[in-house]
């Protein structure tokens, strides 16, 4: 459960303070939200969040999946979901 002691918002973005210590990042706007450990780190991921939800960042490769332990070849033949294109 979330602690919001106090009202701690910069520039359309409010910060929550959790109770495990972490800090979530919301963009006031879209309303996405993200975390880390600091207000730097929550902010650092809430910008690469946005990024991808406006339609950036590089799509899935065979290299990538390989990376991920996934093997390509033993894939089936279903299209990949949206986000992964």
């Amino acid at each position: 459960m979330a602690s919001t002691a106090r009202d701690d918002r910069s520039e359309g973005v409010e910060f929550i303070h959790e109770d495990d210590g972490s800090i979530t990042a919301r963009d006031l706007e879209t309303g996405i939200a993200s975390f880390g450990e600091t207000k730097a780190e929550a902010l650092e991921m809430l910008a690469e969040v946005l990024t991808l939800h406006e339609g950036g960042g590089e799509p899935v490769t065979d290299d990538d999946l390989r990376e991920w332990g996934i093997d390509p070849d033993e894939m089936d033949d279903k299209p990949l979901p949206d986000f992964m294109k």
